[in-house]
């Protein structure tokens, strides 16, 4: 099934790729905002998000950045493609997404931007917070 991210401090946000690019928009319809919770490309226990409309582009951490990238198959790409999910950092009964293999740092928006970022404040538990929804 097809799953959104629906930000917790901007409820009318949902995570979405443009020109693979990754960020947080409004009234997004398209399957640009659309993504399958896969296994972690690590193993069990872990996810990473699988594109609907681009089968097998994954969202891929690079040093801070995100981006929607092909899977090369590496383990370099596995581990930064693969998130713990835990507890929402800023409400329980939402998700946050761990780097698997940066563990201090989290999946948040930053100026609507999708970024990987040690999470230190208010703020950044609620930027760090998201909603799977269909």
């Amino acid at each position: 099934p097809a799953n959104r991210l629906q930000s917790y401090n901007f409820q009318d946000r949902y995570v979405r790729h443009t020109n693979f690019d990754v960020r947080i928009d409004q009234n997004v319809t398209s399957e640009d905002a659309q993504f399958r919770l896969r296994t972690g490309l690590v193993g069990s226990g872990t996810v990473s998000f699988e594109s609907v409309n681009f089968p097998g582009y994954f969202l891929r951490q690079d040093g801070t950045d995100f981006q929607l990238v092909h899977n090369d198959g590496t383990s370099q790409f596995a581990q930064d493609a693969t998130f713990n999910k835990v507890a929402g950092l800023a409400d329980a009964t939402w998700s946050s997404f761990q780097s698997y293999n940066h563990p201090d740092r989290y999946i948040r928006h930053y100026a609507f931007e999708l970024k990987l970022d040690p999470i230190t404040n208010a703020t950044g538990r609620s930027d760090a917070t998201f909603r799977v929804t269909s």
